[in-house]
């Protein structure tokens, strides 16, 4: 009898091995293939992996990739993140203007666009919860709810201010913070140091 146990068993066994080893087959979804590749030099840009799109859809108007910007904001000593900020303009707006005003009033626009920008991530900054999420299953997880908050937050503050440029320059823009390229500070805010280096 202990036999035919002894063999029961190793039956049992060697279907049990036979199970584990089997390779499961995970469905991948298909990958869209991109009919046209962009070169992005900048180094935040490069190093998300990811190019940001060349256009954007706002209120029915296509608008072009002008301008990357980087920038970094603290919210305390600790705590603070730095990244790109993409700026999107209407391309018939921007030849208007030109034929109008010059092309040195693109200058001008530039500087107000780069403080509203630096001061919506600032307030985009103060409002985001930067602390460690303890219910995050693993820093990429982390990371990624960081930045869809702090995404959020910065479309929220920097709306009014993108509305108010609009009225006043008659060039329709938006500013959209690119989250791959996102660095968040917990242990010792750096952002500091990307705003000296702009600066010499």
């Amino acid at each position: 009898m202990k036999a035919s146990i002894q063999i029961l068993i190793s039956m049992a066994f060697v279907a049990l091995a036979a199970c584990a080893t089997q390779e499961v087959k995970q469905d991948k979804p298909d990958t869209p293939i991109k009919d046209e590749l962009s070169i992005i030099t900048d180094e935040s840009l490069q190093s998300s992996g990811q190019n940001p799109p060349m256009t954007l859809i706002k209120d029915n108007q296509t608008l072009n990739l002008v301008r990357i910007m980087d920038g970094g904001a603290c919210k305390n000593e600790f705590q603070g993140a730095k990244g790109a900020f993409l700026v999107y303009a209407d391309q018939a707006d921007i030849e208007r203007i030109k034929s109008e005003k010059g092309p040195q009033i693109f200058a001008d626009f530039e500087n107000k666009i780069q403080t509203l920008s630096t001061e919506a991530f600032q307030e985009a900054i103060d409002a985001t919860n930067l602390a460690e999420d303890p219910f995050a299953l693993g820093a990429d997880e982390a990371q990624e709810k960081l930045a869809k908050q702090l995404f959020n937050n910065f479309r929220n503050s920097v709306a009014d201010a993108v509305k108010v440029f609009q009225q006043e320059t008659t060039l329709t823009i938006d500013v959209v913070p690119f989250s791959p390229s996102f660095m968040f500070y917990q242990q010792g805010c750096e952002a500091t140091h990307l705003e000296q280096e702009q600066e010499n």
